[in-house]
């Protein structure tokens, strides 16, 4: 069993930044990626980044400009992912998770095998 313990949400005011990191219990190298989604209330799961555990390649989600904002990175000897996040908009107000995936970087959240409990990032007007 793994825990992923996501951390770094909270209330920001727009056009702040958040860095959110999320540490692995342990690395298992039946994992090949990471990523990080989003739940707004009302929403579905939304994917946001991913990154390969071997080779560091990385994905960001197109919606909302997250490519030009959101930035996706690992440090493999703290088993952490990192999400750092800048020029933040209101609409960027969700409970963000991270996951664990032994199919490579995906988008689809059924792919990804653990999740940790979520972190609550809040971008005031």
């Amino acid at each position: 069993q793994v825990v992923l313990v996501e951390s770094g949400g909270g209330l920001v005011q727009a056009g702040g930044s958040l860095k959110l990191s999320c540490a692995a219990s342990r690395r298992t190298f039946s994992f090949s990626a990471m990523g990080w989604f989003r739940q707004a209330p009302g929403k579905e799961r939304e994917f946001v980044a991913a990154i390969a555990l071997s080779g560091g390649g990385t994905y960001t989600g197109d919606s909302n400009s997250m490519k030009g904002r959101f930035t996706i990175s690992i440090d493999s000897t703290k088993n952490t992912v990192y999400l750092q996040m800048n020029s933040l908009k209101p609409e960027d107000t969700a409970v963000y998770y991270c996951a664990a995936s032994a199919h490579g970087i995906a988008i689809v959240a059924k792919l990804y095998d653990y999740w940790g409990q979520g972190t609550q990032v809040t971008v005031s007007s």
